[in-house]
């Protein structure tokens, strides 16, 4: 029981994490975006390349940020927050924004840890529907 209230807790907290980062961004996507752009302008990324991603981050954000809170598809969110992350990781490489780094790469441990310790996912929708499934 201690490791199931351990996962929820981390489940929900990161969970939190990135839907607050795309949460506060929607309603200004478009600055958010403007931002992004001007912070890669120098760099070796090519536009036709930064401006998708930095649409298309905060959407992600909150989707998956919510349905990791909810339990909901939790193995797959991980992993497409993941690939996110390194995604960030690898963009703030390229500008040297190194003070960001160390924040992504903490999010990416709680990620590996739900990721790792699925099993312990016991309070999320993934379990209401998969028992849902069995009763069909």
């Amino acid at each position: 029981m201690q490791n199931k209230t351990s996962y929820l807790i981390v489940r929900i907290a990161i969970g939190i994490s990135m839907f607050g980062h795309g949460l506060v961004r929607l309603p200004k996507l478009h600055a958010f975006s403007e931002g992004i752009l001007k912070s890669f302008e120098n760099s070796m990324l090519p536009e036709f390349l930064t401006l998708p991603f930095s649409y298309v981050l905060p959407i992600s954000e909150f989707i998956f940020g919510l349905f990791i809170v909810l339990g909901l598809f939790t193995r797959m969110s991980a992993i497409v927050v993941s690939a996110l992350l390194i995604s960030l990781i690898f963009g703030s490489a390229l500008i040297e924004n190194w003070g960001v780094i160390t924040a992504q790469l903490l999010h990416i441990a709680f990620i590996v840890y739900l990721i790792q310790n699925i099993k312990d996912n016991t309070f999320a929708l993934d379990n209401i529907i998969s028992i849902k499934r069995a009763e069909s």
